[in-house]
């Protein structure tokens, strides 16, 4: 006869629903441990020390906009498409689909999320079933029946055991309130990671336009300056001007080229960091680059209230959630300190091939309880439990500073956006009086009434401005990209910023 495990029984159904029952018992038990709550939000009114103008200043030049500082609105899901540019919004949304950090990032989350289920499992029963074959030979003597000879027969037993530790002191939710809780963290590690990819895709894109600009414009005052010392030639050929202004000039067109190779090097690793946050290598990049004048400068800028910046910020809301996790830590920590109680009970049956052996008595079961309280460990539980405590403390302070730092990045990146649009205006009148001065020289020296080191003086002055005007342009893009990644990205905006996981179903195993 074969063994029957699945045969219904009263005792085994007992079993199974006393355990059902004390489930019940203990998620009504208590836990040990001090429950989380969410700091308090920052009591700021503002996040600069001196109140912030209505708007900034203009500048009648590309990127030179007024910006007007919107208190209280929104921020858009896809804010880079506020600066009117195709190829900006393909790069971040290629960048957002294939880069590989953010991959990691995404399965590092489904990790964490698999192990709060994987610690749900201790809140049920376990339930385990055995079985063993044997195929032996055995002296007939031993069975009792006094005589000699030998008896071959199969010996099979099948059992289903069930084990249960009785959450009395919430030990186990509270590991997975932690574990919960690290995946929280997990969760806004994303969206912080996925909010630095976008802005320093559009950052990148940003400083390769401007370094093109600047290339540009260093070779455009490279053929002038070529030009002019041709003409300087030649106006020495004839004895109009000394060897000495040839070789000024000379060395003014040497100048101009040596900056242009540097230039061209900042390029080109624009170009490489770029290829990898695609998620790709320098190699195959061949993405045209970004044309500064195609840009288009958001002019009403959202500017959250203080209050709201805690629940904005990915980096605020993964401390706060490691707080949470240290919190729940030192209820886990109490609760090792506490008597633990473990049922079990196992039900099953054994039988051979001999007849007379195989009774009702061939039935076995046992029902069992196990109380373990930690006496004497050296000091351990203790020690563990104040270093849960300061685990608590740590998070609490680093959760602080965190919240600090988000403060200081946006009042940074609003001071920024209000000084560089003065410091464009300014660089353009500079470049306006460089050009003019330059103009005013060149007709002075024609006319015999000024020297050639006032030309190449006006020269080298009108070369500068036109770069600072350059780098002051690109610099108000990239201040307002601060801003929208300093107030937090409008991830809550976006219908794709919560990763996507298959459903896991199923009963827990």
């Amino acid at each position: 006869m074969q063994a029957d495990a699945s045969t219904p029984d009263p005792l085994r159904r007992r079993l199974l629903g006393s355990a059902a029952a004390l489930g019940g018992l203990m998620l009504a038990g208590c836990t040990v441990g001090p429950d989380y709550t969410a700091p308090d939000p920052p009591g700021s009114t503002r996040f600069t020390e001196q109140d912030l103008p209505i708007r900034t200043v203009s500048a009648r030049v590309a990127g030179g906009a007024s910006q007007r500082f919107d208190q209280g609105r929104d921020i858009p899901g896809d804010w880079w498409a506020l600066f009117h540019s195709r190829q900006i919004t393909d790069l971040v949304t290629l960048a957002l689909k294939s880069n590989p950090d953010l991959a990691a990032a995404q399965a590092t989350l489904r990790q964490a999320q698999e192990n709060v289920r994987a610690a749900q499992g201790g809140l049920y029963p376990q339930v385990g079933f055995g079985f063993n074959y044997q195929r032996q030979q055995a002296s007939l003597a031993q069975f009792g029946f006094g005589q000699r000879g030998t008896v071959t027969y199969t010996y099979d037993t099948a059992n289903v055991n069930v084990s249960y530790t009785l959450d009395l002191w919430g030990g186990i939710r509270r590991q997975i309130e932690q574990l919960d809780a690290q995946a929280e963290y997990q969760h806004w590690e994303l969206l912080a990671a996925d909010l630095t990819l976008a802005a320093n895709v559009v950052n990148t894109a940003i400083n390769e336009a401007s370094l093109q600009a600047q290339i540009a414009t260093t070779q455009d005052i490279i053929r002038t300056a070529k030009e002019g010392l041709a003409l300087t030639q030649q106006r020495f050929t004839l004895g109009a001007v000394s060897q000495a202004d040839v070789l000024q000039q000379q060395a003014l067109v040497d100048q101009q080229v040596a900056t242009l190779p540097g230039l061209q090097k900042q390029l080109q690793l624009q170009r490489n960091q770029m290829a990898v946050y695609l998620g790709g290598r320098p190699d195959g990049y061949s993405m045209p680059t970004l044309n500064l004048d195609a840009l288009v400068l958001p002019e009403d800028l959202p500017v959250s209230l203080p209050s709201r910046l805690v629940e904005q910020r990915p980096d605020i809301r993964a401390y706060a959630a490691l707080v949470h996790a240290a919190s729940a830590g030192v209820g886990v920590a109490i609760a090792n300190m506490l008597p633990q109680i473990t049922l079990s009970g196992n039900y099953g049956r054994g039988e051979n091939s001999i007849p007379n052996l195989f009774t009702p008595e061939g039935i076995a079961w046992t029902i069992a309880a196990a109380l373990t309280q930690p006496i004497f460990r050296g000091g351990t539980l203790n020690a563990q439990r104040r270093a849960a405590l300061e685990a608590l403390n740590v998070s609490a302070a680093q959760y602080s500073s965190t919240v600090n730092v988000a403060f200081k990045d946006v009042a940074n990146a609003l001071v920024a956006i209000e000084r560089d649009a003065e410091a464009l205006q300014a660089a353009l009148a500079a470049q306006k009086t460089a050009s003019a001065s330059l103009a005013l020289a060149q007709v002075q020296y024609k006319a015999g009434s000024g020297t050639y080191l006032t030309v190449l003086t006006a020269q080298q002055q009108d070369y500068s401005a036109r770069l600072n005007v350059i780098t002051a342009r690109a610099a108000r893009y990239s201040d307002t990209v601060a801003l929208f990644q300093a107030l937090g990205g409008g991830w809550w905006n976006r219908i794709d910023a919560e990763p996507k996981l298959a459903d896991a179903g199923g009963a827990p195993r």
